[in-house]
């Protein structure tokens, strides 16, 4: 993930919009250690600046996950995007549904651009629709098709895979639902 949204980020922000990612060693050390960075933010953070919290879902409840999100930055001392009610807010929460693969099968022409032999009617299969609905692990059939094309015979480099796709991403194209409230946020944050 930290790969991925360095490149689209950079890719995609303009102006004099800057952005720095904080990463975990995965989610159960960043729900560990959230509410003592974000606590330590409230102390300081200036009014023009956002927080985006963003993490895969993967078997995890997205509504009880999403709720402990919203409890820690609340309990941070920080307004949450949900909790604003159309006020300015300082931190918004957002999860990867079920893992960021599911953003990738949301832009297949991404994927295409970066990786050339993969089918481009990949999203026309049945079990690719819905990119954010993807059963039996989403990295696990995005590292399929790539092999099948042949592209990570020794398994998926995700890195590769991330830095590579990211900068091709259209979030007008996606289809990805959580991919469009993630974007989303990060537009309405710079604004």
């Amino acid at each position: 993930m930290e790969m991925f949204l360095q490149k689209l980020l950079a890719h995609k922000l303009v102006g004099e919009s800057t952005f720095a990612i904080h990463s975990f060693q995965g989610k159960n050390d960043m729900l560990k250690k959230l509410p003592i960075r974000l606590r330590g933010y409230s102390n300081w953070m200036p009014e023009n600046y956002r927080i985006v919290v963003v993490l895969d879902r993967d078997d995890d409840d997205c509504r009880v996950l999403k709720n402990q999100l919203e409890t820690i930055a609340t309990k941070s001392g920080l307004i949450t995007r949900s909790r604003a009610g159309g006020h300015p807010w300082q931190v918004v929460n957002r999860i990867a549904i079920e893992e960021l693969e599911a953003w990738y099968f949301g832009d297949w022409k991404a994927v295409y651009k970066a990786f050339p032999r993969v089918p481009l009617t990949i999203p026309n299969k049945a079990r690719y629709r819905n990119p954010d609905s993807i059963q039996g692990g989403t990295w696990e059939s995005f590292e399929r098709v790539m092999k099948r094309c042949g592209y990570f015979k020794e398994g998926l480099r995700k890195v590769t895979a991330a830095q590579a796709i990211a900068i091709h991403i259209d979030p007008a194209r996606s289809r990805s639902t959580s991919f469009k409230y993630f974007y989303n946020a990060i537009v309405e944050a710079i604004v």
